[in-house]
C-alpha cells in the first residue's frame, strides 16, 4: 500500500507524493542537482549535510545502489525528492535498490511530484527550509519548516569530519575499458609511486579527491578539522590540502586561524569549502547563493588562459570578490552568474577553485588541477634554500 509523503517549503509551497525508502519527519535546507546520473554520489557527498535534494532528472534509481560508488561511510542528505523510483535496478555492479538502501539508513525519500515545478520555483524564491514528512498534515509540515534552523550560520563541518587520522590507502586505480589496457589481469589503470606527501583537512572530504590525489603520486594522511596549525606544520609534509563540505564557510573561524597560520609555509590547494576557507584566512568574505550551484553542468573560464570548462559543482556559498585582498587574483569565474570560481595568491604557492575536478559525479574536464597541485609542489621545492 503506497504510503502518502508530503514535501512542505517554509513559504506555503506543499508538493504531495508517495514516500519510498524510510517513514516519518525530517527538515533541511531545499536544493536541487541537476546531474543526469551519479545519484549514490550526491546522496554519500558530506557536502550535502543538513539539505533535503532533489534531482532534476526524472528517473532516479535505475542502477540501483554498489559500495564502490559511495562518496563517504554513508549517506549524508536530510531526504531525497525525485521525479520516478525505478524499484527494480539493472546493473551488474548493483547491491541493492535506492529504495532499500535508503530504508537501512533512515532516509525519507518522496516520489511522484512535479520536479521541474519545485526547480523552477526554487529558482526563483531561491534555496529554503522545507519539511520532508510522513507523518503530518500540510499545515503543520510548513511550521516544522519555518521552524527549522537555516544554513547560515551553521558548522555541520565538526559533524562530518574525521574523528581520527589516518592514510588513504583504499582502492585507487582508475577503471579502464578492458581493451585499453594490454594483457592486464584487471580493469585498472597502474598506479604510480608516492612522490608527495601532504595532509589533508577533513571539512567532508569526499573519497574520489582521495582516488584523484593517490593517482596523481600523493601520499595522502587525512586529518580532523580540529587539527591545529602546528600540528600540520610539525609533520613537514610537502603539501597541505583543503576540501569539500557542508555548512557556512562564514561560521567556521576556528578552522581560518589555523590556515591563515600556515599561508607561506607550505603549498596549499583548495577545493569548494576549501576555496571559502582560503578565502576567510586571506580576509576576505562569503555570501550566500540565491539557489547555489548544484549539478555536473556549470561552465566556469580561466581568466587566464580563456580556457573554459565543463564542471562539477556543489556549494550553496561563494567568495565576495570585492573582499579579497589586492595579492589575491581570481582565476576562474562562473559564466552563468560571474561568480567567483577559483583564486591564487600572487606571493605564495596558494591556489584553489570552488568546483570539483574529482566530478563523482560530472565531467572530467578540471582533473589536470591535481597535476597543477604536484607542479606547484616541485617549483616550491625546487625554490627551497639548499641545506
Amino acid at each position: 500500500m503506497p504510503i502518502t509523503a508530503i514535501l512542505a517549503l517554509e513559504d506555503g509551497r506543499c508538493f504531495h507524493g508517495t514516500a519510498f525508502g524510510a517513514i516519518g519527519t525530517t527538515t533541511g535546507e531545499i536544493c536541487f542537482n541537476t546531474s543526469m546520473s551519479g545519484y549514490q554520489e550526491v546522496i554519500t557527498d558530506p557536502s550535502y549535510r543538513g539539505q533535503i535534494v532533489a534531482m532534476t532528472y526524472p528517473q532516479i534509481g535505475n542502477y540501483g545502489i554498489n559500495p564502490q560508488d559511495a562518496e563517504s561511510h554513508g549517506p549524508h542528505i536530510r531526504g531525497f525528492v525525485i521525479g520516478e523510483l525505478c524499484e527494480v535496478p539493472s546493473n551488474w555492479r548493483a547491491s541493492e535498490s535506492l529504495d532499500a538502501y535508503l530504508k537501512r539508513h533512515q532516509i525519507i525519500g518522496i516520489e511522484e511530484i512535479d520536479t521541474r515545478a519545485l526547480t523552477k520555483h526554487l529558482r526563483s524564491r531561491g534555496a529554503m527550509r522545507a519539511c520532508l514528512t510522513t507523518e503530518l498534515n500540510a499545515e503543520a509540515a510548513i511550521a516544522a519548516a519555518k521552524a527549522s534552523p537555516p544554513m547560515e550560520g551553521m558548522d555541520y563541518v565538526q559533524e562530518v569530519s574525521t574523528p581520527k587520522s589516518f592514510f588513504w590507502t583504499e582502492e585507487s586505480r582508475q577503471w579502464a575499458l578492458p581493451n585499453e589496457i594490454t594483457n592486464a589481469p584487471h580493469p585498472y589503470l597502474p598506479l604510480p609511486e608516492p612522490r608527495y606527501r601532504i595532509v589533508a583537512y577533513d571539512f567532508g572530504l569526499k573519497f574520489n579527491i582521495l582516488r584523484r590525489l593517490r593517482q596523481q603520486g600523493f601520499e595522502v594522511e587525512v586529518v580532523n578539522s580540529r587539527t591545529s596549525a602546528a600540528e600540520i606544520l610539525a609533520k613537514q609534509p610537502d603539501g597541505l590540502f583543503l576540501s569539500n563540505g557542508p555548512g557556512d564557510p562564514a561560521s567556521l573561524g576556528y578552522i581560518h586561524q589555523e590556515i591563515r597560520e600556515m599561508i607561506g609555509k607550505l603549498p596549499i590547494f583548495g577545493i569548494c569549502l576549501g576555496n571559502q576557507i582560503l578565502a576567510h584566512a586571506f580576509g576576505g568574505k562569503t555570501f550566500k547563493l540565491k539557489f547555489g550551484h548544484r549539478g555536473g553542468n556549470q561552465p566556469v573560464k580561466d581568466l587566464r588562459t580563456g580556457k573554459i570548462s565543463i564542471t562539477s559543482q556543489n556549494h550553496g556559498f561563494a567568495v565576495d570578490p570585492e573582499s579579497l585582498p589586492p595579492e589575491i587574483e581570481v582565476t576562474h569565474v562562473n559564466l552563468n552568474d560571474l561568480t567567483v570560481e577559483g583564486m591564487r595568491h600572487t606571493q605564495h604557492p596558494i591556489f584553489s577553485v570552488q568546483y570539483h575536478p574529482e566530478a563523482a559525479p560530472g565531467p572530467n574536464d578540471a582533473s589536470y588541477l591535481f597535476e597543477e597541485f604536484a607542479a606547484m609542489i616541485d617549483q616550491y621545492k625546487a625554490n627551497l634554500p639548499s641545506r
